[in-house]
């Protein structure tokens, strides 16, 4: 039996969350490859529909499907400005830390996705701390 509710926590570098059932109860494990090709759509306050199995730790989801329409995703043209400093010229986008860490996990996720969440946290700590130093993400 199918069930509906919303994914409440979800921590894209360990690769899981919990799902908050609508109908009340207990929050249900999810891990992001139980939603397939979907996993890089996946974020806190999704709606989602899935089945109950019983883990080892308790529930677990199987067969999840975001029922959410994904938000297109806006590709930004190189050079266009979003947020700048006060000393910048305008040519180069500043980034919140959030904005970059999600545009190279998306970018990892989509050209290697056999990273794992430990490779791709330190993938975007490496790549944060070097933008940081040059200006492309905000301090």
């Amino acid at each position: 039996m199918a069930l509906v509710g919303k994914l409440i926590r979800f921590d894209d570098v360990r690769g899981y969350g919990f799902i908050a059932p609508s109908a009340g109860g207990e929050d249900v494990f999810v891990h992001a490859n139980d939603f397939g090709e979907r996993r890089h759509e996946v974020h806190s306050g999704l709606r989602v529909e899935y089945e109950v199995e019983e883990g080892e730790r308790g529930l677990k989801a199987a067969s999840v499907r975001i029922l959410d329409t994904p938000t297109p995703r806006v590709e930004r043209q190189p050079g266009a400005v979003r947020a700048t400093r006060e000393d910048d010229d305008g040519l180069c986008d500043v980034l919140s830390p959030l904005e970059f860490m999600t545009e190279v996990t998306e970018s990892l996720i989509t050209r290697v996705p056999t990273l794992t969440g430990a490779q791709i946290a330190a993938i975007r700590e490496t790549l944060t701390e070097r933008a940081r130093a040059h200006g492309w993400v905000e301090a």
